[in-house]
């Protein structure tokens, strides 16, 4: 495999990092990488890449900074660290889960000091990243996004521009994030439910050949996105079925349904019994 002649900088190699960089390496991109537990980094020196003992010498020479950190409070004195050796024309590419409102000031500050910063989050595993599937964020400006998106290409098949506003991805990343939580909470109920009722895990997922995700919330989600609550399983009858849940859970641990049973609650007393379950949702409007 031919090697790439840019020099590409991975900073953070814990799971996703490394999975990452290992999928770098098989490109034959020229990596150096930098990790605070430095072992960890080091663990990934058979790949043939560069491993440094700080974030300056991590980024000396790259065109392409990968920052895959834990959250804010990480990536700021990781960012400042790296400045001194940071190419003028390098771009800060980060893939961290970060909050949307540090991710805009972070952004806005690093442009008018002249670092050129896009914040790239990805709906990537590690499985996933050393197969090169998944799907990259992007937002903030169009040209630097343009500039790297070919970078981008080679870490996943889609990559998803979402606009100039710097803190879009960061709001896209934990909305998906909500999902994948929230469904392996509602799994997890599923299971729990089963077992209270002497139904093997094995055998309860048979219960998810029979029912179609996507088309629920394709429906009900659409109507708490719209505000419309005329009933087709009305919140008064859908609370009793959770309350049968609860019954049968009996003492076992429920991650999602006991706090769904106090939103329903606080509806009901609101006078929404008769409404659709998806009045879940009303306040999504604001």
């Amino acid at each position: 495999m031919t090697q790439d002649a840019t020099q590409v900088a991975y900073l953070g190699t814990g799971l996703l990092g490394s999975a990452l960089v290992e999928a770098a390496a098989g490109r034959g991109e020229r990596l150096a990488v930098w990790n605070r537990t430095l072992d960890k980094a080091r663990a990934l020196a058979p790949l043939g890449v560069r491993v440094a003992d700080t974030p300056a010498d991590a980024v000396r020479g790259a065109a392409f900074v990968h920052l895959v950190l834990r959250d804010d409070t990480a990536v700021d004195p990781v960012v400042a660290a790296l400045r001194p050796a940071l190419a003028p024309d390098a771009v800060i590419l980060d893939h961290s889960t970060n909050h949307p409102a540090r991710t805009a000031e972070r952004a806005r500050r690093l442009a008018g000091e002249g670092v050129r910063y896009l914040h790239c989050p990805v709906f990537i595993g590690p499985a996933a990243a050393r197969a090169g599937k998944g799907a990259v964020l992007a937002s903030g400006p169009r040209a630097l996004f343009d500039e790297v998106r070919a970078h981008l290409q080679r870490m996943a098949p889609r990559v998803e521009y979402l606009g100039e506003r710097a803190d879009l991805a960061a709001v896209y990343k934990l909305c998906g994030n909500t999902v994948i939580i929230g469904l392996s909470a509602c799994v997890a109920d599923v299971l729990t439910v089963a077992a209270g009722a002497g139904v093997a895990p094995g055998d309860a997922f048979r219960v998810f050949e029979l029912l179609d995700p996507a088309a629920m919330i394709a429906g009900r989600g659409r109507s708490m996105a719209e505000g419309r609550f005329e009933p087709q399983f009305e919140l008064a009858m859908a609370r009793k079925d959770v309350q049968l849940m609860l019954d049968l859970a009996g003492a076992r641990p429920l991650a999602a349904l006991p706090a769904v049973a106090a939103r329903m609650d606080a509806l009901v007393a609101e006078g929404h019994g008769g409404d659709d379950l998806a009045v879940l949702g009303r306040d999504v409007r604001g």
